[in-house]
């Protein structure tokens, strides 16, 4: 059964899913009209391509995503330089556990992409299992290794035929976007999947 995804504030760009590909992307009403059989998902905010976090590398393999079990004495952020070292020295199921919980963060922050040449078959494996896809860096990196409220690389428009991969922002436009950054994630499909979804 295709779905229909449409976003209040992007009311001409619904998203037509079939499968794991996009049939068609066009104003709601349309969409609505020539698919009345379609399962319909709406959503706050805006509809965008999702976003390429150019820092795979340094945020799956170089950091550690500590477990919620861990948050008293490692806190709920990643953790980077030594530290982080030392956990992800604990071995392959401490590294593939930290590169599994880095995806979930970068999925509920609207990520469909990474870039950077990922080595580790831990992180290799947790992105190709999330259905990640994978991409050059930029010529110009937007910032530090960050989840949220940068880097925000936007990734090119949706269009029939292409994968199904694309987020939902809870924000008026991509100016509050940009001001207010990915954690106002609120679904992030991969797949035609809903890989995330704010509860």
């Amino acid at each position: 059964m295709p779905t229909l995804h449409t976003a209040d504030a992007s009311p001409g760009t619904a998203v037509l899913v079939e499968g794991a590909h996009i049939a068609a992307v066009g104003p709601y009403e349309q969409l609505a009209a020539a698919h009345p059989d379609a399962r319909l998902r709406r959503w706050p905010g805006i509809m965008t391509p999702g976003l390429l976090n150019p820092y795979g590398p340094e945020l799956l393999e170089q950091a550690y995503h500590p477990d919620p079990r861990e948050a008293d004495r490692l806190g709920s952020e990643p953790v980077f330089g030594e530290r982080a070292r030392e956990l992800l020295a604990a071995g392959p199921s401490a590294r593939a556990a930290s590169a599994r919980r880095g995806v979930q963060r970068l999925l509920a922050h609207g990520t469909v992409a990474v870039a950077g040449e990922l080595r580790g078959r831990e992180a290799l494996d947790a992105v190709r299992r999330a259905g990640l896809a994978r991409a050059g860096r930029p010529p110009a990196l937007p910032g530090p290794a960050a989840l949220s409220p940068v880097p925000l690389v936007m990734l090119p428009g949706l269009g029939p035929g292409k994968p199904a991969r694309f987020a939902v922002f809870d924000v008026p436009d991509r100016d509050a976007l940009v001001r207010d950054g990915a954690s106002t994630c609120v679904v992030t499909v991969v797949g035609g999947r809903l890989v995330y979804r704010r509860r």
